[in-house]
């Protein structure tokens, strides 16, 4: 049995109807369930509870003196500031190498309601020069910036 030329164009045609639909719903449904949104602090705060437990990407200013890094626990907590409202974050695993206090940085993790944003995710503004480690530098060089005396405390 052999389908006309008309049959044929039907096939196409259903064919690209598919397609498009598949499109469609990767585009408009399943886009939605994965987007996750840069906040500032301040927009953060006014969300309320609306944004506790749900994927954020919050953006601002590691405020001065609020870096508390304990390098045997990979425990890391520090303010992050839009310079109207702060929020404590919580991270684990080491800092990338550029993390500092005054430095701009986005943080991907969920607001708890303890109050606290808990990070999975550290991202760190900087130029796009680098700078490879000096011969004979050790790991523990790179992050004295980030240890305090009263890191355990």
């Amino acid at each position: 049995m052999s389908l006309g030329r008309s049959g044929s164009r039907v096939t196409v045609a259903g064919g690209l109807v598919v397609i498009l639909a598949g499109f469609g719903y990767l585009a408009w449904g399943g886009l939605g369930e994965n987007l996750v949104y840069f906040l500032t602090p301040s927009e953060l705060s006014e969300r309320g509870g609306a944004v506790v437990d749900e994927p954020v990407r919050l953006g601002g200013m590691v405020a001065p003196g609020s870096v508390s890094w304990n390098a045997d626990e990979l425990d890391l907590r520090f303010q992050l500031t839009d310079g109207t409202r702060s929020f404590e974050v919580a991270a684990s695993g080491a800092p990338p190498q550029m993390f500092r206090e005054g430095i701009g940085v986005i943080v991907e993790g969920r607001l708890r309601d303890d109050g606290a944003f808990h990070a999975t995710n550290l991202m760190v503004k900087h130029s796009n020069e680098y700078r490879a480690p000096a011969e004979g530098e050790r790991p523990e060089q790179l992050y004295q910036g980030l240890i305090r005396e009263d890191a355990g405390t």
